[in-house]
């Protein structure tokens, strides 16, 4: 019984398993369609008690596959307590915990019911294979986030002193010169904020620059590492 339920929640190359799979990922896109559905003003009730009922079966659903898994797993605790456990928990979590009760506080971890969308990457072959492509270059990744950070901060230093005189109002401080530095190196650029001395707008020119290569960089990484993912599989095949 043991092996029949875990061929079948476990993605496998079987006809059963990928059944399974494909109802799974119709279920996940459902919810969450109900759930931006249900944030529309002035709802009729049938269409309240519509959504409901959908968001009661695909509970239903989750939390059979969550103990399903719980059940075939080899390790338990290991399994709830990893990534797609844990997601796994937290889809179905906030309508156990908001049914029945009517406090506006609990109102907050209906939010969480975004967690469904994750539960994808379990089922999609593309996503598995960017996850792993993430943990491949973790270490590139967390060392380009520290070097981003630092030059973010370094950004708002060198902006403050040369637009402190001049625009008082908006870099009043470098925690206020922060703002400015984070969307000039994302390249994004409200123009809210911008430099009106020449000091300020030769070295806005320089952290635009370094900006291009910052949103360049992490694409680099993440692509050398799906090629390394997808080369051995597509091998495989």
């Amino acid at each position: 019984m043991k092996e029949t339920v875990k061929s079948i929640v476990e993605y496998n190359d079987n006809k059963l398993s990928k059944s399974f799979a494909v109802f799974i990922q119709v279920l996940i896109v459902l919810s969450v369609i109900t759930f931006s559905i249900e944030t529309l003003p002035n709802l009729k009730p049938q269409t309240k008690v519509i959504l409901n009922s959908i968001e009661i079966f695909c509970v239903i659903v989750f939390t059979l596959e969550y103990l399903a898994r719980i059940y075939v797993a080899d390790n338990k605790p290991k399994f709830i307590f990893s990534f797609f456990g844990l997601i796994d928990f937290f889809a179905i979590l906030p309508f156990y915990l908001s049914f029945g009760v009517d406090l506006r506080s609990l109102r907050v971890l209906r939010m969480f019911r975004l967690f469904r969308l994750l539960k994808l990457v379990r089922y999609n072959k593309a996503m598995r294979h960017f996850t792993k492509a993430m943990i491949l270059a973790k270490e590139q990744i967390v060392l380009f986030m520290g070097v981003t950070l630092v030059l973010i901060y370094f950004a708002a230093i060198g902006i403050y002193y040369f637009e402190n005189e001049a625009q008082p109002e908006h870099f009043s401080s470098i925690f206020d010169s922060l703002w400015w530095s984070i969307v000039t190196l994302t390249t994004v650029g409200y123009g809210d904020v911008y430099p009106i001395t020449v000091g300020g707008r030769v070295f806005t020119f320089i952290i635009l620059l370094i900006g291009l290569g910052i949103v360049a960089i992490p694409t680099g990484i993440i692509s050398s590492s799906l090629t390394k993912v997808v080369e051995p599989n597509s091998d495989e095949e």
